[in-house]
Order: C-alpha cells, then sequence, then structure tokens
C-alpha cells in the first residue's frame, strides 16, 4: 500500500521545501498538502500566507490542525504532505489548556495519549493510501532542556512522535 516518508530537521532548515520538491517530483499537481499550523496571530497569519504563495497552484490544501489523518484517510492524491507534526503536537497540547492563561499543564498521561492517538491514525491512514505520504516534523530534542514543565511535556511529546513515525517509515 502507501508509503510513508518522515522528513526531520531543525527550525527552518529547510523541510518544508525538501518535502515539497519530492511531492512535487512525485505527483506533480496531483498532491494534497495537509497544514496543521492555525493563524492564532499576525506574525503566522503572514508565515502561513507565505507558504500558500510557494506551493504550486494546482495542489489543493486540507486545513487540519487537531486531526490530519482524516485527511490523508479522505485523500485520493498521489501524494499528501503533511506538515507538520511540530505544529500537531503543539496544537494538542494547547487544547488542554494553556498554562499562560491561567490554567494547569496538562496531565502528561492524556497529553500523550491525545499525542499518540493522531500519530496512530495519520501512521493507519498513510499504510492505507494508495501512493506517498511526507510528513514533516522538527528535530527539538537535541538542544537544552526546557527550564517549565509544558516546554518539557512538548518536547518529550514530539519526540516520541517523531520514533513512532520513524520506526513506521520507508525512509526518513
Amino acid at each position: 500500500m502507501g508509503d510513508l516518508i518522515l522528513v526531520l530537521g531543525g527550525a527552518r532548515s529547510g523541510k518544508s521545501a525538501f518535502a515539497e520538491r519530492l511531492a512535487k517530483a512525485r505527483g506533480g499537481t496531483d498532491v494534497l498538502y495537509v497544514a496543521t499550523a492555525q493563524a492564532l496571530d499576525e506574525e503566522m497569519a503572514a508565515r502561513i500566507a507565505r507558504h500558500r504563495q510557494a506551493r504550486p497552484a494546482g495542489w489543493k490544501t486540507a486545513e487540519a490542525p487537531l486531526s490530519p489523518a482524516d485527511a490523508v484517510a479522505h485523500s485520493t492524491a498521489t501524494v499528501v504532505v503533511l506538515d507538520c507534526v511540530t505544529l500537531l503536537v503543539s496544537n494538542l497540547l494547547m487544547a488542554f489548556g494553556d498554562p499562560e492563561q491561567g490554567k494547569p499543564p496538562p496531565d502528561e498521561n492524556a497529553a500523550n495519549v491525545a499525542v499518540m492517538t493522531q500519530i496512530d491514525a495519520v501512521i493507519a491512514a498513510a499504510a492505507r493510501h494508495r501512493g506517498e505520504v511526507i510528513v514533516v516534523s522538527n528535530e527539538v530534542g537535541l538542544g537544552l532542556v526546557p527550564p517549565y514543565p509544558l516546554g518539557r511535556l512538548y518536547r518529550d511529546a514530539l519526540g516520541r512522535a517523531n520514533c513512532r513515525l520513524a520506526s513506521a517509515a520507508s525512509a526518513v
């Protein structure tokens, strides 16, 4: 069935551009771009707009900040690009509540279950997909240990997600 390809790297290292070149080479214009970003402020809205403008005109886009597996599962495109797991994990953790807004940090077990449920759903959808699914994610575990609990939870959850995706991928 489908092939899962995981593209990992640091922030602003060219992961998305690499994934897009790969998708264009393998799928031409028959590509679905599954976006997990949310325009929660002006800077992010501008960043999303730049990404949209850079993609080939024939590509379709699905906005899926919390459940990208649904878009992958329903796609008939030759290639699907899911960009990115980094923001997916952040979106899922923030859905539990934002400590900066006076709410307690998410329960670690519940947060990890939520993240792994979505990652497993992406893996299952990719396995059933008729073509390739290219997943983009950041490597955040090579830096300093975050000084606050939510940062550590995020780093650990994303690391586990990347590990699970890498073990299911045909190429990393």
